[in-house]
């Protein structure tokens, strides 16, 4: 199995056509499940110049590319600072997981200034972010049998339930499972059969089984957002609306 940190990306923050800001390792490599197969997931913010955001031209706020490198499929993603900034207002705990990645890359005194800001954004809403990609997930798991989206579905929700309760993002698994006691307690083993096998099959057998638990992870859901301390609204607008106006005139 690749570690996603051992793989050289100066080179790829190096020929971007504008500053990155940051760039983290997401994904499967984040979560703590990745395959002998998975690619790596690089995600990011990238600073326009202020001209390509008043002039007629649209703006390339979000950019993508997928690529092999060595063998190992990379995909990268990075949004101008304003988006990923509007993003993380949006309850938008994906591009959270992103920014606090500790699998850093690339990194600026911005992202660390931005980092900081982030809890500042955090509420008691966001439940509704991993509750409804829970569901998109369970729904991928029964229409293709693969423990991938059943160990994102798990994932997921075991967040989303340690972020209600502790006000901390955090997306690896390994770890949640140590955390929270209603974890299921057979899902290392399916992070063991991940690893062999990118899109292998869940058994058969623990369908009935997983499903009970979901449906269960859900309701701890909605009780830890409902007794959470989380505030109903973002407490860093102004804040942030000054970063993204330093930080681009800066650039």
């Amino acid at each position: 199995m690749i570690d996603a940190l051992d793989i050289d990306l100066t080179p790829v923050v190096a020929e971007q056509p504008d500053p990155l800001l940051f760039a983290t390792v997401s994904g499967a490599h984040l979560y703590g499940f990745p395959s002998r197969d998975s690619d790596v997931d690089l995600r990011g913010v990238h600073l326009l110049p202020a001209a390509d955001l008043v002039g007629l031209r649209e703006p390339e706020e979000t950019r993508s590319r997928m690529w092999d490198r060595d063998g190992v499929e990379m995909d990268l993603v990075t949004h101008d600072l304003r988006k990923f900034v509007r993003l993380m207002l949006r309850r938008n705990g994906y591009v959270l997981e992103q920014l606090l990645s500790p699998l850093v890359v690339h990194t600026t005194d911005a992202h660390r200034e931005l980092a900081a800001l982030a809890p500042g954004v955090l509420t008691s809403h966001h439940a509704h972010h991993y509750r409804g990609f829970a569901v998109t997930q369970r729904r991928l798991f029964e229409k293709t049998g693969e423990l991938k989206p059943l160990l994102y579905t798990f994932r997921v929700l075991l967040t989303g339930i340690h972020l209600m309760r502790s006000g901390e993002v955090r997306a690896h698994l390994p770890t949640l499972l140590a955390e929270i006691a209603e974890a299921p307690a057979y899902v290392p083993e399916l992070i063991t059969a991940k690893a062999e096998q990118e899109h292998g099959a869940a058994d058969v057998a623990l369908h009935a089984r997983v499903q009970a638990d979901i449906e269960r992870l859900h309701g701890v859901l909605d009780e830890a957002q409902a007794v959470s301390v989380l505030p109903d609204a973002p407490a860093v607008y102004d804040a942030l609306h000054e970063f993204v106006v330093r930080v681009r005139l800066e650039g």
